[in-house]
């Protein structure tokens, strides 16, 4: 078996990660967006002339600083939430950008469900924007928040809006498409409301791709694994636990030292998950057997953003300075990192994993 390998790509971003994202078909392909305004297109494993890792593709500015990315509905197709307000459609063959949706705030998260070719927003303006950007006739729903968003994930068939408040709705995908389909401008209700596991503010969330439920971590040190099944026997297996802390000494009053955790992101085959905090460390969870894997060796700033390979085989992971140590002369520039990580074939897999 093929040892572990890690390696940082050449040309990362010049400011904070915002989020990185793999390609849906090409598990080499990455986006990485930024708050230097731009999103990067890298190929992880060709090496450019003069040496380093990876390869720097394609540069995608923006007005202003993008806040999330993904791909769309192959390779060559993206979308990005800005500051900006505005959402934007890439054409990272072309670089010709599209304005496909516009907020009245800044747009935070931006996720496309290939599924259902549907391209969900969410803005700090309280709504969610949700249309087919390959059907331009049908009229963009948007649907009023009770909170304002600050993570979101899809899973084959639910998108999961983590807000303030602790609260978090969960919608079915299919409904949705009806609901823009039919023309009415008509929102469905949520398929489900809760309430987060997490009594402080959720910071990530990341859907299950066996479509059984999500997980969730918040600003104070804790992640939550939750299924979508509402039944009280499934209820009963959801669970929470403390993460990215570090062990008091009697110097600082024995008291633990608590970081965000910023970034979650499941394997696409095994069920388990990797999580990423202002402690500067990536953990490993297995999310069946309720226990943690791996911690790897610390990154030397915090960890804003991860995303595993479609195939599986590559963690990426965005390395840069967090506010944990107070915002003063803040800058990201020359330590903003891009960390490959190309995962042993065990590496990842869980006790109950085939």
């Amino acid at each position: 078996m093929a040892p572990s390998t890690q390696f940082e790509l050449a040309q990362p971003p010049n400011d904070a990660i915002s989020s990185l994202v793999f390609a849906p078909e090409a598990p080499t392909r990455l986006l990485v967006s930024s708050w230097d305004k731009n999103v990067y297109l890298y190929d992880t494993h060709t090496d450019a002339e003069g040496g380093g890792h990876g390869t720097l593709l394609q540069t995608f500015e923006h007005r202003a600083p993008v806040m999330d990315v993904c791909f769309g509905a192959d390779d060559n197709e993206a979308f990005s939430a800005g500051m900006d307000w505005t959402v934007r459609r890439i054409d990272l063959e072309s670089g010709d950008q599209t304005v496909v949706s516009k907020h009245a705030a800044p747009v935070r998260r931006v996720v496309y469900s290939r599924e259902h070719s549907l391209l969900i927003t969410a803005s700090w303006d309280n709504t969610l924007h949700v249309l087919n950007p390959s059907n331009t006739s049908l009229t963009a729903l948007t649907i009023t928040l009770p909170g304002k968003p600050h993570a979101m994930a899809a899973s084959p068939s639910k998108v999961i809006i983590a807000m303030t408040s602790r609260l978090v709705h969960i919608y079915d995908l299919a409904a949705l498409g009806a609901s823009l389909a039919s023309g009415s401008g008509a929102a469905p209700e949520p398929w489900q409301q809760r309430e987060s596991s997490l009594k402080f503010l959720t910071r990530a969330v990341a859907a299950m791709p066996s479509d059984a439920g999500y997980a969730t971590s918040s600003i104070e040190g804790r992640v939550a694994v939750e299924w979508f099944d509402a039944s009280a026997e499934s209820q009963a297996r959801k669970y929470a636990f403390k993460c990215h802390r570090q062990t008091g000494t009697a110097e600082d009053g024995a008291a633990d030292v608590v970081f965000p955790v910023n970034a979650l992101a499941f394997h696409p085959a095994f069920g388990t998950f990797a999580s990423g905090g202002g402690d500067a460390t990536v953990a490993l969870w297995d999310a069946a057997a309720k226990r943690r894997m791996k911690i790897y060796q610390k990154f030397p700033d915090s960890v804003a953003a991860l995303a595993f390979s479609s195939d599986g085989k590559y963690l990426a992971i965005g390395v840069c300075p967090g506010f944990e140590t107070g915002m003063e002369d803040y800058s990201g520039e020359g330590r903003t990192k891009v960390v490959i990580r190309e995962l042993g074939e065990t590496e990842a897999k869980g006790k109950g994993a085939k």
